[in-house]
């Protein structure tokens, strides 16, 4: 559930993990995740069509996009640009910006873009994971995008084993030395809070991980949707 505290701003539970605060509701479980895979869809995949114009750095009109939301998807009828504000603000993962009345995604993109995003303190060590299948061809070839335009790597063991059972349950995790990279001078950037993202990264700077070294991770939690509550059976207006 997504909400507002008067106080402290936006925040997805129900109530505010600062003072405890109901805070006003902006929308429910199935509202977010429906809403969230419309933005990660328009904003790294299919601008076009929703006829949204997309500069080069991947911005695209924040109120644009809430028109355009709102003609092609009716559910969305009430959609503000407070609701779109929250979903960035709050996201976990920090996959989305809002700067000057523009909003976009920071990584995970399929369309053409020339991010611009921050390249200082990058770790000396990310990861990446891979499968049994692929390892020994990685540490031959290196990492090169496959359906995405960049190689994304994780900030922690953890992060990657999790981005992994998306393909494998168990997955086999390199080390990279980001260290040796930027004294190479290739361009890390960071693209969320637990992502960094890079064109391409050769296999000298690759060391395959031992088993011993990767920690047992559980899958992240999947939020439960709930029944709406009373209150959000029919949505005031805004």
């Amino acid at each position: 559930m997504l909400k507002e505290c008067r106080t402290h701003g936006y925040f997805r539970d129900e109530e505010c993990p600062i003072c405890g605060e109901q805070g006003r509701f902006l929308m429910n479980e199935e509202e977010l995740d429906k809403l969230g895979r419309t933005m990660a869809g328009v904003l790294r995949h299919f601008p076009e069509r929703y006829g949204l114009r997309m500069n080069k750095h991947g911005w695209v009109d924040l109120e644009e996009f809430i028109t355009q939301v709102r003609d092609k998807q009716r559910r969305f009828r009430w959609l503000k640009p407070h609701h779109v504000l929250a979903i960035i603000d709050t996201d976990p993962k920090g996959r989305y910006q809002f700067r000057d009345g523009m909003i976009r995604a920071t990584y995970a993109h399929s369309v053409d873009v020339e991010l611009d995003l921050p390249t200082r303190g990058t770790p000396d060590v990310l990861y990446y994971p891979t499968t049994k299948e692929e390892k020994d061809v990685l540490l031959e070839t290196g990492l090169m995008p496959s359906d995405r335009k960049k190689v994304h790597l994780s900030r922690t063991i953890e992060s990657a084993v999790i981005a992994g059972k998306v393909r494998d349950p168990e997955p086999l995790i390199f080390e990279v030395n980001t260290k040796a990279m930027v004294e190479a001078e290739m361009v890390i950037m960071k693209a969320g809070n637990t992502v960094f993202v890079v064109d391409a990264v050769p296999p000298e700077y690759l060391r395959l991980m031992e088993p011993e070294e990767v920690p047992v991770v559980d899958e992240e939690p999947k939020i439960r949707e709930k029944e709406p509550r009373k209150e959000e059976q029919t949505r005031p207006e805004e």
